[in-house]
């Protein structure tokens, strides 16, 4: 095979030598989406825990915000179960619109009645990221696929 001359490579598109789609992304698709999953679950995972090591100030936060305390287990429960089953890739969908909905709420009922609007952007754009994950999966490296593969059809 012999190397371009330049005027073949002059003459070459520039689309043909540069991926602009990134389509080449499709062959990573597994590990890519276990790593996007990841990162959306990190947060969840560190913020429940950090709220059972921390139950009584965090249970103060909230009604000083006028949120219920008494909300604090399902907060944890959301946080966590809802972290790992994201990070597994198991029933996912479901996950990640729970997730997207505790997103909007705390941003709503918590950050925006404390006035820290950074974290308002913070929770929406999580939101926007866990709305994707709804509606295009968790991608082959998950349980789901996983199950789905071993399910009859």
């Amino acid at each position: 095979m012999s190397k371009l001359s330049q005027d073949e490579a002059a003459a070459r598109p520039l689309d043909r030598v540069l991926d602009w789609d990134l389509a080449f992304l499709t062959r990573w698709a597994g590990p890519l989406m276990l790593i996007a999953r990841a990162m959306l679950a990190y947060i969840f995972l560190v913020e429940g825990a950090g709220k059972i090591a921390n139950y009584s100030g965090v249970a103060d936060y909230m009604l000083a915000n006028g949120v219920d305390a008494r909300l604090l287990p399902l907060v944890i429960l959301t946080e966590l179960g809802g972290g790992l089953l994201v990070l597994f890739g198991l029933k996912t969908r479901w996950a990640a619109i729970a997730l997207c909905g505790f997103c909007l709420l705390t941003a709503l009922f918590i950050h925006w009645r404390a006035n820290e609007m950074i974290e308002v952007q913070k929770n929406v754009a999580m939101a926007g990221g866990l709305l994707a994950l709804a509606v295009f999966g968790p991608g082959p490296w998950s349980l789901d696929e996983r199950r789905s593969r071993s399910t009859p059809q």
